[in-house]
């Protein structure tokens, strides 16, 4: 199941500098993780924000939710989560 999932980073950028260099490292290398287990799968920033958009992969919204959870930055961060579903002209095509 994919979801489209939105998460605001804006709090953790008000964290102490060594804080904020040590979430960042871990971060990435969980993003990173995360992304050869195929659950995040496409990751784009949202320009003049402190936020991102990115397209999960997960057997389900509890598989979405441990992932979610496994993130260092989790406790700074708002995360908003829409589940996605194929859209019948996709179906129809999936070349498109």
């Amino acid at each position: 199941m994919d979801f489209l999932v939105r998460i605001d980073t804006a709090r953790v950028h008000e964290l102490p500098t060594d804080e904020l260099e040590d979430i960042t490292t871990r971060e990435r290398a969980r993003g990173r993780e995360l992304m050869a287990e195929g659950v995040l799968r496409h990751l784009w920033s949202v320009p003049g924000r402190s936020a991102n958009i990115g397209i999960w992969s997960a057997a389900d919204a509890d598989a979405l939710n441990e992932a979610l959870a496994s993130l260092p930055i989790r406790p700074y961060v708002d995360i908003d989560v829409t589940p996605l579903a194929t859209h019948p002209m996709t179906a129809e095509n999936p070349a498109t």
